[in-house]
């Protein structure tokens, strides 16, 4: 169970990595987008989530402190899902459709991040 966990742990994790990542490498074009959803300091707000997601990221894929990292994961979802994809407030079908995927694929991905903060470490044993 150990290998299996590491690598749910290493995927999960990679993906807030990169974002995180790409968040500081293309800033510009992000900051661009949180302008237009009307984000309170677009370029301090980008720079403040790649931070943040590179530093859980890297926490949770690399084991060095999963919970901690889960719960920054937490703190970027649960901040950013319904400011940046609040598809409720569209009228195009299209871009409401898209922004409904990209906010039930946060909603996920915070279920998971939940899930890891709360095992403990007898649960990653067994």
């Amino acid at each position: 169970m150990r290998i299996i966990h590491g690598l749910g742990r290493a995927i999960f994790g990679g993906f807030f990595l990169y974002n995180g990542i790409n968040h500081l490498r293309n800033a510009e074009a992000l900051e661009g987008y949180a302008a237009a959803k009307q984000v309170d300091n677009p370029h301090l707000s980008v720079k403040g989530s790649g931070i943040l997601l590179t530093a859980a990221g890297a926490a949770i894929a690399l084991g060095i402190a999963p919970r901690l990292g889960a719960l920054g994961v937490i703190g970027f979802l649960a901040a950013a899902s319904a400011k940046m994809h609040d598809f409720w407030n569209l009228e195009d079908p299209g871009q409401k459709q898209g922004e409904m995927i990209h906010f039930s694929k946060n909603m996920a991905l915070l279920g998971a991040a939940i899930a890891l903060a709360g095992q403990t470490s007898r649960e990653r044993e067994d």
